[in-house]
């Protein structure tokens, strides 16, 4: 096992130890509490024991961070479209048909999988473990833009930013039919369907289950029994866009679960092979959690969805 490192200084404000600490280091305050609770943390000359302890910003500090324990998943060479990276994060285009995250019947081929080879001997740890910071996630079969952390203080910055809303998120989807108006908002809760516990449903106002969700959207252009349409999210709940649209009578098409696609273009779809959610994550803006930069991908989507487009133009 490689030896720990230790990380010296001196604290720059006062108030919580944890919380000084956080300001002072790359590390993020639950990883500084779990240090703290392992002995790791030493104020002066005296082992910290708890995290609220109130400092006065002049201290000298030392934490012995122990070398990140391997994540159980396998790194796995699998290509993957880069769009940008540095030593805090990776901005990835992920394609339709992988899996963000091993889970029960996808243990490999996933892009953590694949991020564990690219990113060898680059990840810091998260909460001590060797892996990538999962901070949002697109279904499998949807293409597009997602950002991972590779150190513990990107991790928490961006996941206050998705927190916080502020992420600038917007996808593009081919729906059914032609919505009216052509540009709306989309507002609900969002939870378990009462009749199918697999699927996500628009809740009643009315009731405590589930999370709001908030959806704008914009028809770019009409097709011939579809349209072209910009979501934007104002929030990021499991199957956000899919069921917000299916809920106005416009689900995507090619969606196994929520959609319905018109009779007049199941040939079309039949013949392109096009059996996913017509749904790309074109465009993702948020500050570096490091540097404080404003940074704004955009991502074209991929040939398939772009046949389809294509194919259903008038």
């Amino acid at each position: 096992m490689a030896d720990a490192d230790i990380i010296t200084g001196k604290l720059t404000s006062s108030g919580r130890l944890d919380k000084a600490l956080a300001e002072a280091t790359e590390l993020s305050r639950e990883r500084i509490k779990g240090l703290i609770a392992e002995g790791a943390v030493t104020v002066g000359k005296t082992v910290a024991r708890s995290a609220s302890a109130k400092v006065q910003g002049e201290e000298r500090f030392a934490i012995v961070l122990p070398p990140p324990e391997p994540l159980a998943a396998k790194p796995q060479d699998i290509p993957l479209d880069v769009v940008f990276e540095d030593a805090h994060l990776v901005v990835v285009d992920k394609p339709a048909g992988m899996v963000v995250h091993p889970a029960a019947g996808n243990p490999d081929g996933t892009l953590v999988n694949a991020l564990l080879h690219h990113c060898a001997g680059q990840l810091s740890g998260i909460n001590g473990v060797a892996r990538p910071g999962i901070v949002h996630r697109i279904d499998k079969d949807t293409s597009g833009l997602l950002v991972v952390a590779k150190s513990d203080a990107a991790h928490e910055g961006l996941a206050r930013q998705f927190a916080d809303h502020s992420i600038t998120r917007r996808y593009l989807a081919v729906c059914a039919g032609h919505p009216n108006p052509p540009a709306g908002t989309i507002a609900g809760r969002l939870g378990r369907s009462d009749r199918d516990r697999k699927k996500m449903a628009v809740l009643p106002d009315d009731t405590s289950r589930g999370k709001h969700a908030v959806t704008h959207y914009e028809t770019l252009k009409a097709l011939t029994h579809a349209s072209l349409i910009e979501c934007r999210l104002e929030t990021g709940r499991t199957h956000q866009v899919r069921v917000h649209c299916a809920s106005i009578g416009h689900a995507l098409l090619g969606d196994p679960v929520y959609g319905r696609t018109p009779k007049a273009l199941r040939p079309l779809l039949e013949e392109l092979g096009f059996a996913r959610q017509a749904l790309h994550a074109a465009r993702l803006g948020f500050r570096h959690p490091i540097s404080g930069e404003s940074l704004d991908f955009c991502a074209e989507p991929p040939s398939d969805m772009r046949e389809l487009i294509d194919q259903t133009a008038r």
